[in-house]
């Protein structure tokens, strides 16, 4: 059967081409819908559906602009209420794609239009089931963002269904059957995902602690809801671009390829409320920046966030960014709905330096000076990693403040006496730095290479402690 799946890792997510007999569907698109146009072409294929799972929390899905460019029709499962024109399916109901058929199984839990699709072969064969976020590898979806968009799905309510969907719809399919789930590891819609991103059914059931048939309803819901972090404040407002539609992707894009000069873009920095993202990896950014830019780098996971620490998704943005990634930032933002660029800085931080314009730094000292330090100072050492990190091993008397809890937190980081940062690798922490440098504080280092630097010294670690003594 001719399934492909298309990942993106920077955002952990999989969408789906399905082709048959010159017609083709795709799969939960991301928003630069083009690749999916291309590939298409290249089996001189016609797109004719567009399929979602559900209406997704994590990114903009491409669907309107993918009908919109080929004349597909955009198919959701049952209960879902778009504002635009879609096909509502029903539960069983049955669509081709040449000799191949699509069955809906409609699968309430993550969300209540959840939906998996069944693919069936040219010779009724039943291939495998393209998940969305109602089952991952290794994890199921988290049951829990549904109510941040209607109050009255509580993340109770939703795992009931969700065990009910999993049981009933799921479980009782093939073993053989290929689970293509929408996200893999490092995606917030689970807890326990798998690096691996297609595996068996039958292995699953095997495996996965959610398809355990000896879980009670009361034990799943336990289970599921045990561990769940806050989401990321962008997850609802991505729901609703989703479900009321957006501007086209090309509008986006032609809006904000606006190449500025130092002058220029300097004047409408000083004139608007945007917010100038350096887009550059840590170290050229902690060697200099335009003073009050923040820093999140291309070389990780830019969208995510982006999502996470700049709460105004409508924020207006200028861009800096090495030559030739403008496109890349603004394409990557719009992902995960900030549509606000308005413009680049032409020729990155060379044209700002050239142009005699002030410059900033961040100190940044490497693993075997923090151990010096630490001797002989034991300076106030801040952690920015996710408190699970910090539980499983830590400096000792480090304090930890996850990244995306520093606004809550900013008292824990003191002006009156020097503090040193890390993460565990650099990129989280020159964030953190460079958004505390914008803020006022001026009297902190950063550790290159972060914890992993940092446990290759003598500094003395601590392993599990209980989290109700962190901030």
């Amino acid at each position: 059967m001719k399934v492909e799946q298309i990942y993106t890792g920077c955002i952990a997510h999989a969408a789906y081409y399905l082709e048959n007999n010159g017609e083709a569907a795709i799969f939960d698109p991301l928003r630069e819908v083009q690749p999916y146009i291309d590939r298409a072409a290249k089996d001189n294929a016609t797109i004719k559906y567009v399929f979602l799972t559900h209406f997704h929390a994590d990114f903009v899905s491409g669907h309107l602009d993918l009908a919109k460019k080929t004349g597909a029709k955009i198919v959701y499962g049952p209960t879902a209420k778009p504002a635009y024109e879609a096909i509502i399916a029903e539960d069983n109901q049955v669509f081709k794609i040449g000799n191949y058929g699509v069955k809906i199984i409609h699968t309430p839990g993550h969300t209540m239009e959840s939906t998996t699709y069944l693919l069936i072969d040219e010779q009724g064969k039943e291939h495998g089931i393209i998940s969305g976020d109602t089952l991952f590898i290794g994890d199921v979806g988290r049951p829990d963002l549904a109510q941040h968009v209607v109050a009255d799905l509580t993340e109770e309510k939703l795992a009931g269904y969700l065990y009910d969907s999993l049981r009933n719809k799921i479980m009782p399919l093939g073993d053989d059957l290929i689970v293509y789930p929408n996200h893999g590891a490092g995606s917030a819609c689970g807890k326990n995902m798998s690096k691996e991103t297609t595996d068996t059914l039958g292995h699953q059931k095997e495996v996965n602690y959610a398809l355990n048939p000896a879980l009670s309803k009361e034990e799943f819901i336990k289970a599921i809801l045990t561990g769940l972090t806050p989401p990321p404040g962008y997850f609802p407002k991505n729901v609703l671009m989703n479900i009321q539609g957006y501007e086209s992707l090309d509008t986006v894009l032609e809006r904000g390829h606006k190449a500025l000069n130092a002058e220029n873009f300097e004047m409408v920095a000083n004139e608007t409320n945007a917010l100038v993202l350096d887009t550059r990896n840590a170290t050229d950014f902690a060697n200099g920046f335009i003073p009050n830019s923040i820093n999140i780098g291309l070389d990780g996971s830019f969208a995510q966030w982006v999502g996470e620490m700049i709460p105004d998704i409508k924020q207006e943005i200028l861009l800096v960014s090495n030559p030739g990634y403008e496109d890349e930032a603004m394409i990557r933002l719009s992902r995960v709905g900030y549509d606000g660029c308005i413009g680049y800085l032409e020729g990155g931080f060379d044209t700002w330096k050239k142009a005699g314009k002030e410059v900033d730094t961040i100190k940044r000292i490497n693993a075997d000076e923090f151990a010096e330090l630490y001797q002989n100072e034991k300076p106030l050492t801040i952690d920015i990693r996710k408190k699970s990190e910090f539980q499983s091993h830590h400096i000792t008397d480090a304090v930890n403040i996850p990244l995306n809890e520093i606004n809550d937190h900013l008292a824990g980081f003191p002006k009156d006496k020097p503090f040193v940062l890390h993460c565990a690798g650099g990129y989280r922490s020159m964030i953190a730095a460079s958004m505390l440098k914008q803020r006022g504080w001026d009297n902190f280092s950063d550790v290159i290479g972060g914890f992993t630097e940092i446990a290759k010294t003598d500094v003395p670690k601590s392993d599990y402690v209980c989290p109700t003594t962190m901030l």
